[in-house]
């Protein structure tokens, strides 16, 4: 029984509790690979941190559909696929450490700071981030900051709350 990705870390005083992947990450990787959406019949993450795991073990298991159905559905058809597959495909994956997750920033958003950490020639090296999370009926979503949107901060939200860019998503994202 193989451990779940999310539980790795590269140090052993970091090492969280074991936990088999079909226990942890795989029910959510497997709704989506069976239903090609992240619909309501799929489980859902309870927290932003969770979401985290999950897409950090999806890239360490090249799951890039999946990664693209937990991206803030606005940004999804702006997502390149095949660069998702490539740097999953390319990164020898280590570890992962959450340093953080703020449940509550606003009404419907979270982050999670972590350092993602993968192997080169020199050593290991961590990708640190801290990465901003919307609710949007009931499931979590990843905002990716990398992807450019013609939006305006007046324009209403990407994430259909209603709301303006600028007083909802726009200040994760800008």
């Amino acid at each position: 029984m193989p451990l779940c990705p999310c539980r790795v870390s590269p140090s052993l005083s970091l090492l969280t509790t074991p936990i088999a992947y079909s226990d942890c990450c795989q029910p959510y990787h497997d709704a989506v690979d069976v239903n090609h959406s992240a619909d309501s019949n799929t489980p859902k993450a309870d927290s932003a941190e969770r979401l985290m795991r999950t897409r950090y073990s999806a890239f360490v298991l090249q799951k890039a559909g999946y990664i693209v159905k937990t991206t803030v559905p606005a940004q999804q058809p702006l997502l390149d696929i095949k660069d998702i597959e490539s740097w999953a495909q390319e990164t020898d994956w280590a570890g992962l450490q959450i340093l953080s997750h703020t449940p509550k920033l606003a009404k419907r958003h979270a982050q999670v700071e972590f350092k993602a950490y993968y192997h080169t020639a020199e050593g290991t090296k961590a990708h640190h981030e801290l990465s901003s999370f919307v609710k949007i009926a009931e499931r979590w979503y990843f905002l990716d900051p990398t992807v450019a949107m013609t939006i305006s901060q007046k324009q209403p939200c990407l994430c259909g709350s209603g709301e303006k860019f600028k007083r909802c998503c726009g200040g994760y994202l800008s």
